[in-house]
C-alpha cells in the first residue's frame, strides 16, 4: 500500500523552520514511494488562530516545492481540509465514543475544575462526571448544562506503540488524564480530532516532532476504542538552537530567524534553505554529498535515514550553504534573485549586468548585495592614511600620490575604457615607472572605491564606474592625499 501522509499546521502566525521540517520529511515519504500528501488546516484553536496565517502555510509550501495532492484549494475525495468545517463530523464521532463506552460528558464547572489545582496549581481531574447514571446525564442535558466531552482512559495496564524512529514507546494508563475531547463551545480539541481526521483520510504515516512522544499512548487508545488501525509513527529530533554563549537549547527567535519568510527576507535561497533543514534529523545512506534537489532528496529519502539525537540549527552552515547554492545560480538566475534586494539603483542595465558578476562570487546571502556595490554608487567619506599605505605592493603615503598621478594621466588617454585595455595600460605604466603594477593597482582601486576589499579588482571597478567618474574619484583622492 502506498503511504499516505500530511501536513497539518495551525494557522496560528509564521512558518516556523521546524514545522517546515515536519512537512518536508511528510513529503518526502509519501513521494519516495508514489503516495499522497496531504494539507489539512488545524484551526480549531481559536484563540490563537491568526487571520492570514493559513495563505502563508500555503504559499510556502508553494515556494518550497512541496506539493500537496489533496488540501485546501486543491479538493480530493476527503475534504473539506479545514477542521473548522468539520465540526458535524467531530460531534458524529464524539457521540459514537460515548456509545461505545470510551468517553463521557462532564457538567462540571470552570469554579469546581479549578478548586482541583493545588497552590502550585498543579493538579489533574478527578473524574467525578466518569461514572454518572444515564438518568443523571439526562437531567443535566435537559437543565442545558454546559459539559465537555471527555476521553475514558483505562486504569490499569500499560499502553504501548512502536515508533519508527525510538522504537517501542509505553505509558502506564494510570498516568493518562481524561482528556477533553470536545470543548463546551463545541469544538474539538487538538487531541481528538486529528485523530479523526488521520482515519478518514486515510493518513497511514504521521510525522510530527518527538514533542507528541508521550501524548501518543493516549491517540494510540482512541484508535483502538473505534477498532481502527493504528498508523505508523515516525517522531522527529527536537530542533536546537546554539546561543552567543554556547549554550544549546530548543530553537527560538532569541536564536535569530526561525521562520521561513524571515530566513527569505535576509536574502536566503529558498533551495538552500530545503536542502540544509533536511539534513538537520536525516542522514542519506550510501553518499556522503550534502547538496540535493528536491527530486534527489525524493529518491534518497527512507526512515531509517532519520536520527534520534536533537539536530542543532547552525546559522553559519546555513549560511555556507546559501553561498554555495548563490555561486551554482546561472547570470540569469542570480540577477532575478538579486533584484529585489538591490532596492533604488542607477545603474545602467549592462553595468548591472557586470555589477553582480562581480558580487555573485563574493556574497554568502542576497541581502549582503546593497552593501557590496554601495561604493559603486556613491562613493564613500574615507581615510586616505589609513587606506592607501599597503606594505605587500609596496605603497606609502609619499608615492601613493605619485602612482595616482601617472595612472590618472594613463586613463585619461585610454581610448576603451574597458578591464582588459585597461589592464594591459596600467601594467605598462607600471613597468615604466619600475613598479610592481599591484601597486598602481592598488592605489587604483582606493581610490575608485574607497575601501580595501571590493568585489571585482581596480579595472573591472574602473569598467563599470566609466571614464568620467573614474577620473573624479582619482582626483578625490589625490586631494586627499595632499
Amino acid at each position: 500500500m502506498k503511504p499516505v501522509t500530511r501536513f497539518a499546521p495551525s494557522p496560528t502566525g509564521y512558518m516556523h523552520i521546524g514545522n517546515l521540517r515536519s512537512a518536508l520529511y511528510a513529503f518526502l515519504l509519501s513521494k519516495h514511494e508514489g503516495g499522497t500528501f496531504i494539507l489539512r488546516i488545524e484551526d480549531t484553536d481559536r484563540e490563537r488562530f491568526v487571520e492570514g496565517a493559513t495563505d502563508v502555510i500555503k504559499e510556502t509550501l508553494k515556494i518550497t516545492g512541496l506539493t500537496y495532492d489533496e488540501g485546501p484549494d486543491v479538493g480530493g475525495e476527503h475534504g473539506p481540509y479545514i477542521q473548522s468545517e468539520r465540526l458535524p463530523i467531530y460531534r458524529e464521532y464524539a457521540k459514537k465514543l460515548i456509545d461505545l463506552g470510551h468517553a463521557y460528558y462532564c457538567f462540571c464547572s470552570k469554579e469546581r475544575l479549578e478548586s482541583l489545582h493545588g497552590e502550585d496549581g498543579v493538579g489533574g481531574y478527578d473524574r467525578h462526571c466518569r461514572n454518572l447514571t444515564q438518568e443523571e446525564i439526562d437531567a443535566e442535558l435537559a437543565k442545558g448544562t454546559p459539559y465537555v466531552i471527555r476521553q475514558k482512559m483505562p486504569e490499569e495496564g500499560v499502553t504501548s506503540y512502536v515508533d519508527a524512529v525510538y522504537g517501542e514507546i509505553s505509558t502506564e494508563n494510570k498516568e493518562l488524564q481524561d482528556q477533553i475531547l470536545m470543548k463546551a463551545d463545541g469544538y474539538p480539541t487538538y487531541n481528538f480530532c486529528h485523530v479523526i481526521d488521520d482515519h478518514l483520510m486515510g493518513v497511514t504515516h504521521v510525522v510530527r516532532g518527538c514533542e507528541y512522544l508521550t501524548s501518543t499512548p493516549k491517540y494510540a487508545l482512541l484508535y483502538d476504542a473505534y477498532g481502527w488501525e493504528r498508523p505508523t509513527y515516525i517522531h522527529l529530533p527536537l530542533m536546537m538552537g546554539r546561543g552567543a554563549d554556547g549554550t544549546v537549547s530548543k530553537l527560538s527567535k532569541r536564536h535569530g530567524a526561525v521562520s521561513f519568510a524571515a530566513l527569505l527576507a535576509d536574502g536566503y535561497l529558498s533551495e538552500a534553505i530545503i536542502n540544509y533543514i533536511a539534513l538537520l534529523g536525516w542522514c542519506p545512506k550510501g553518499t556522503e554529498n550534502e547538496f540535493f534537489t528536491l527530486e534527489e532528496m525524493i529518491r534518497v529519502f527512507t526512515v531509517d535515514g532519520i536520527n534520534k539525537s536533537s539536530a542543532v540549527f547552525d546559522y553559519e552552515k546555513l549560511l555556507w550553504f546559501n553561498g554555495e547554492y548563490i555561486r551554482r545560480m546561472t547570470p540569469m538566475a542570480f540577477k532575478e534573485a538579486a533584484l529585489p534586494f538591490l532596492g533604488e539603483h542607477s545603474l545602467p542595465e549592462d553595468k548591472l549586468d557586470m555589477v553582480l558578476s562581480l558580487v555573485q562570487p563574493r556574497i554568502e546571502k542576497l541581502s549582503q548585495i546593497r552593501e557590496k556595490i554601495g561604493f559603486f554608487l556613491t562613493l564613500p567619506d574615507y581615510d586616505a592614511t589609513a587606506l592607501f599605505p599597503n606594505k605587500k605592493n609596496k605603497v606609502t603615503l609619499e608615492n601613493a600620490k605619485d602612482l595616482l598621478l601617472a595612472a590618472r594621466d594613463t586613463l585619461s588617454e585610454a581610448p576603451e575604457f574597458k578591464s582588459d585595455a585597461l589592464f594591459a595600460a596600467l601594467g605598462a605604466k607600471a613597468e615604466e615607472l619600475a613598479v610592481k603594477a599591484g601597486a598602481i593597482l592598488w592605489c587604483v582601486r582606493i581610490a575608485a572605491s574607497g575601501q580595501a576589499v571590493t568585489p571585482g579588482g581596480a579595472t573591472e571597478i574602473l569598467e563599470v564606474l566609466g571614464k568620467d567618474e573614474s577620473l573624479l574619484r582619482i582626483d578625490e583622492a589625490l586631494k586627499k592625499l595632499s
